[in-house]
């Protein structure tokens, strides 16, 4: 075991090596994630093991599933990883693991598997906030992306909009005040009678549709760059939930195009006005609901007008992996971060 002064000692020449690869670990929800990346912005190898079937049958995730779920699958993706790599522990410099938010069994899993990993191998430790590592994501797909810029993340738990000042530095602008982005997606999506996970297959389903089929409200809260999904969702069910009474079928494309087409308005309203006070001239795109299709292209056609540069992660970049949290512990290494033994979950933690 090290002891802390041989620990900062690693910690110091590593922030000083001039390449670093890092072997990481996602566990928040219900994917089981491991991943190398070098430098921050090259992926060396990445492994996903996804409970989407599993969780299908109930609807939603179920915390103890996904929680054992991981226990059987943490050593196999580390493997995996450093198979695919072609690399040892004697390879890598640093691990990292999401330790918050999430579901905090799921964390936990996680977390104590990389303390293990780092206790017995001598390798530090970083701890990565999930919602950094969305961020980071960015930095996978657009190597040339420097801070500061404007990034919006959206996914199924967070809707925030966040200035990043420098590596490691945020700043809040704006939040959901009730339900996140993709949580309202969900809602829709049962609501229309559709699997779980539901907003992909409200994406799938809306293609078809007229988005001009039925008029949402745009909630504007107290906050100026905040969201409000609740009552554009309450809206949405009223909606069907009329038709159903007097006994209509439901246009399930137009109404699933007519919630995306309402949402999408919403996350780009707010961001837009955030970016135009914020002075800069670049915004990122981060989490599940990234991967939004509509949302896409509406915000490629924003920044055509506009002349902001807009960057968008790859498709798998969006959704939880492991790739994004090495990328972030990269940064957080070069200040000098390190994870002690005691590191627990903090399945509410904050960005900033």
């Amino acid at each position: 075991m090290n002891t802390p002064l041989e620990m900062k000692q690693k910690i110091l020449a590593l922030s000083q090596k001039p390449s670093l690869r890092i072997l990481a670990m996602e566990s928040s929800c219900d994917e089981t994630a491991a991943a190398i990346v070098e430098n921050g912005r090259k992926i060396v190898s990445s492994v996903i093991f996804s409970q989407v079937d599993v969780h299908a049958l109930y609807g939603g995730v179920v915390p103890e599933i996904a929680s054992r779920a991981h226990v059987d699958a943490c050593d196999r993706v580390i493997d995996q990883a450093l198979k695919e790599a072609g690399m040892g522990l004697s390879d890598i410099d640093a691990l990292a693991v999401t330790y918050g938010p999430g579901l905090v069994g799921a964390l936990l899993t996680g977390v104590n598997c990389m303390k293990g990993l780092s206790y017995t191998s001598r390798i530090p430790l970083v701890p990565v906030n999930h919602i950094e590592g969305h961020v980071s994501a960015n930095f996978l797909t657009t190597p040339d992306l420097e801070p500061p810029f404007l990034c919006l993340v959206v996914s199924g738990g967070h809707s925030h909009i966040v200035r990043v000042n420098d590596y490691a530095d945020y700043t809040l602008m704006g939040q959901t005040v009730d339900d996140a982005a993709g949580e309202a997606f969900d809602k829709a999506a049962r609501v229309l009678g559709l699997n779980y996970p539901g907003g992909p297959l409200l994406s799938k389903l809306a293609e078809n549709g007229d988005a001009a089929y039925l008029t949402l409200p745009h909630p504007h809260p107290e906050g100026k760059y905040d969201f409000s999904f609740s009552g554009l969702k309450t809206a949405f069910l009223n909606a069907c939930h009329k038709m159903e009474q007097k006994g209509e079928a439901l246009p399930k494309a137009d109404l699933a195009a007519s919630f995306e087409q309402a949402v999408a308005d919403t996350l780009c309203e707010r961001s837009m006005l955030a970016l135009r006070d914020s002075g800069l001239n670049t915004l990122c795109l981060a989490g599940g609901v990234s991967a939004n299709r509509r949302l896409r292209e509406q915000m490629q056609g924003l920044s055509q007008k506009h002349g902001f540069r807009l960057c968008l992660p790859q498709i798998w970049l969006c959704t939880d992996n492991a790739a994004m949290i090495g990328s972030a512990a990269y940064y957080r290494l070069r200040k000098g971060e390190c994870a002690e033994l005691s590191l627990n979950a903090a399945p509410s933690l904050s960005l900033c």
